[in-house]
């Protein structure tokens, strides 16, 4: 998770650059909080996933077990 955050910042970084240069209202300047707010997103996506149980984990890796099979109504 740190990983994400690290680009995040530097996103975040590299944005108020552009900002900072091509000025505040410039289409490079929405592009780039664009992109920082696309890896916020990802970054809660990821905080959001729960993690698999033992028998999600065993179905995963044995799909045709008996366990594992899903029959439709």
């Amino acid at each position: 998770m740190s990983n994400i955050q690290e680009k995040i910042d530097q996103e975040r970084e590299q944005a108020r650059a552009m900002c900072s240069t091509e000025g505040a209202s410039s289409a490079e300047c929405a592009a780039a909080w664009d992109a920082v707010e696309e890896l916020q997103a990802e970054a809660a996506h990821k905080r959001g996933a729960k993690e698999k149980n033992s028998l999600e984990q065993y179905c995963d890796a044995n799909p045709d077990a008996a366990e594992c099979r899903i029959y439709d109504d």
